[in-house]
């Protein structure tokens, strides 16, 4: 497998455009992480400080090993976050993560965001791509609308990993999702 440089590239769509998350980003990216209904969309326990939110915006595009981006529309206005992580090279795979952020939700931006970083994902490394074989994700069953988006794109559901995170005094399941790269070809085809 060639070396990849782990510079974020900019990824162009119709609807939004993703760029690598910038210092600028921290207070857009803390409207995300401290929205009680995108944290318990996703399942998220982790409560980060404001500071500690800038302190990541600053160095994002310089982390190895994964790739982070801002959601921006037309007029650069941010409206959520997406990411490749866990990126293994020698394996072929990687997770990916979505955030829109409130206000945002239902309006295809996630969809769009999802379809660019896959294509980046899959595209083979001398098309600018990484030439991953899997990528996967995880969402919560409290979560449906988003479980529908990813199916309607082409992830499978590969298992479910039962009362796996908890909800004031409720516990939900981990839907565990994820796409081939000859799934990709098929996927992508009907995405048009």
């Amino acid at each position: 497998m060639p070396e990849v440089e782990w510079a974020v590239p900019t990824l162009p769509g119709e609807m939004v455009t993703l760029r690598p998350i910038e210092a600028t980003d921290a207070d857009d990216l803390w409207l995300g992480v401290s929205d009680p209904e995108g944290r318990r969309q996703t399942g998220e326990t982790t409560v980060r400080t404001r500071e500690e939110v800038a302190e990541w915006a600053a160095t994002a595009a310089e982390l190895e090993g994964r790739f982070d981006w801002a959601m921006c529309t037309e007029d650069r206005r941010m409206v959520g976050e997406i990411a490749l992580e866990r990126v293994d090279l020698t394996s072929r795979r990687a997770e990916v993560r979505l955030l829109t952020n409130p206000g945002h939700r239902g309006r295809g931006y996630g969809r769009e965001a999802i379809m660019l970083v896959l294509a980046f994902a899959f595209e083979a490394s001398d098309a600018g791509g990484l030439g991953l074989h899997r990528v996967g994700l995880e969402v919560l069953s409290i979560n449906p609308r988003a479980a529908a988006l990813y199916q309607s794109l082409g992830f499978v559901v590969e298992g479910r990993i039962r009362e796996a995170y908890l909800d004031s005094e409720r516990y939900y399941d981990s839907i565990r999702m994820g796409m081939l790269e000859d799934e990709y070809a098929g996927a992508r085809a009907s995405w048009r």
